[in-house]
């Protein structure tokens, strides 16, 4: 109960505990009438979470939300407690401190490269990953 879990969560643990299916599915229809289990709030938790301490991108974080088996409403849900201007912020600053750890040193090329492949592996998309870059470059 300390930490929100998805149902997909729960119900591979019960398998792995060698549980059959029907005690597994009444074991979550009870936690789900106690609301100790709901997908809602694991969504929005999982989101909120990812991107305010892990500082994944949009991208990631809908991966991962569709590996815990979530619904498509709740994905687009948890996606909208995402704040724009602060989404664009931290993508902003990981990208400024990814370019000064690469250093001036180096073909220029390259450092743009491993910046975008920094970024896309953190899951922000392709169009915030060429504003931030450019904007970047223009002011070196």
């Amino acid at each position: 109960n300390y930490q929100e879990r998805s149902h997909q969560e729960v119900r591979d643990k019960l398998y792995s505990l060698g549980l059959h299916r029907d005690e597994v599915e009444a074991s979550i229809s009870e936690l789900i009438e106690q609301n100790l289990l709901n997908e809602e709030r694991f969504a929005l938790a999982y989101a909120r979470g990812k991107f305010r301490i892990k500082h994944w991108g949009k991208v990631k974080i809908i991966q991962g939300l569709k590996r815990h088996r979530i619904s498509q409403y709740l994905i687009q849900k948890a996606m909208s407690e995402i704040d724009p201007s602060s989404y664009f912020e931290t993508a902003y600053q990981l990208a400024e401190k990814k370019w000064k750890n690469l250093g001036e040193k180096g073909n220029a090329k390259i450092r743009q490269m491993k910046l975008r492949n920094y970024l896309l592996q953190k899951g922000f998309e392709s169009s915030i990953i060429a504003e931030l870059m450019t904007d970047l470059l223009s002011r070196e």
